[in-house]
């Protein structure tokens, strides 16, 4: 599976492209297929995203993950004060980071 993933042009947050549009929730990641760096390429050229790129994903009993661990701590948001990280419907949504 391939996902886009990128960040908002305003706020900067990480955002997952969901067969549409940009969404917060790795949760609602749309698998892009062979047709990432096209989506990618439009989205940035619109301006709606920063510097998307395609990215393994994995769908799993828990949902839709990123494969690498680097963008599973991404999905989250930030590491530094867990008050601020992305908090999932899932409470336990922080096992699957590693």
């Amino acid at each position: 599976m391939k996902i886009l993933t990128g960040n908002d042009l305003n706020s900067g947050a990480v955002t997952w492209w969901d067969g549409s549009g940009w969404s917060l929730h790795v949760a609602d990641a749309a698998d892009v297929g062979e047709h990432g760096e096209e989506i990618a390429a439009r989205e940035n050229a619109a301006r709606r995203v920063v510097a998307p790129y395609v990215i393994d994903g994995e769908h799993g009993p828990d949902g839709i993950r990123p494969g690498h661990i680097k963008e599973r701590i991404r999905a989250l948001g930030p590491t530094v004060r867990l008050d601020l990280s992305l908090k999932p419907a899932d409470p336990a949504a922080g096992n699957w980071v590693i």
